[in-house]
């Protein structure tokens, strides 16, 4: 039976930094609907119809996942999430 190879320190940090993160937006009694859809349309771009499937998410199952990729990016743009008044975390996607 082979044994199966172990990872330094130093190669775990680097594999969790290159997986993929999420960014959510959660549901809160404050922002109104057409406020969130007009934020996703500024902050990722999103058209008219996308940033309302996605805001109509947030308000119905409570949050959205609204953008994946890297780390870093991910908290950019939760941080500009934030400085719209949206509360948005980053999630580790599980591999």
């Amino acid at each position: 039976m082979i044994a199966a190879p172990t990872l330094k320190p130093e190669a775990r940090d680097e594999a969790r930094l290159l997986t993929p993160w999420n960014v959510v937006v959660h549901n809160d009694p404050v922002n109104l609907m057409p406020y969130v859809t007009m934020v996703f349309q500024r902050v990722f771009g999103f058209s008219r119809t996308k940033a309302e499937k996605h805001m109509l998410e947030v308000h119905h199952k409570g949050r959205s996942m609204v953008w994946s990729g890297e780390r870093e990016r991910a908290e950019a743009y939760v941080e500009k999430l934030h400085g719209f008044l949206l509360l948005a975390t980053v999630e580790q996607i599980n591999s």
